[in-house]
């Protein structure tokens, strides 16, 4: 795999209470300092920034390895936790959803069900944070469609 260079542009208007942009090759977002930090939370903030990296990461990961594993997904939803503790540290919880479709085989769930796990030790960044003591956990979930779930 060749070498990753990842080029961003910041610009910061005015002090605390003031706002930026944070702009690279495929996206950009609005930052600003929280308000409890005494900003005026009008943007997005470094930690959720940081757990918005991992999660994406993370769900990335994981639909490379369903589609590698052949596993027919319908559709994945991820709903992402992160809590900072003074006792107990920074702590990211995944909750990852897959949907099979309705003719999914008993191996193709235990495979989505492993794949979940995998996709873990397999995110980039997940496991830079992991060398930081962030801990990660997953609680994942796999279904099978409805016919209502809707993309």
């Amino acid at each position: 795999m060749a070498d990753l260079t990842t080029k961003l542009k910041t610009v910061w208007y005015g002090n605390t209470k003031g706002n930026g942009r944070i702009q690279g090759n495929e996206f950009e977002t609005k930052i600003a300092i929280p308000e409890s930090l005494g900003g005026n939370g009008e943007g997005a903030e470094p930690k959720g920034l940081l757990v918005s990296s991992a999660a994406a990461c993370y769900s990335m990961t994981l639909v490379a390895m369903l589609e590698t594993r052949k596993v027919n997904v319908t559709k994945l939803t991820m709903n992402s936790e992160a809590i900072n503790s003074k006792e107990e540290g920074f702590k990211i919880t995944h909750y990852p959803n897959v949907i099979l479709s309705a003719d999914a085989t008993e191996e193709q769930i235990e495979s989505a069900n492993r794949a979940i796990l995998a996709a873990d030790k397999g995110c980039a960044v997940g496991n830079m944070l992991k060398k930081a003591d962030v801990e990660i956990k997953i609680e994942g979930n796999v279904s099978i469609t409805s016919g209502e779930d809707k993309l």
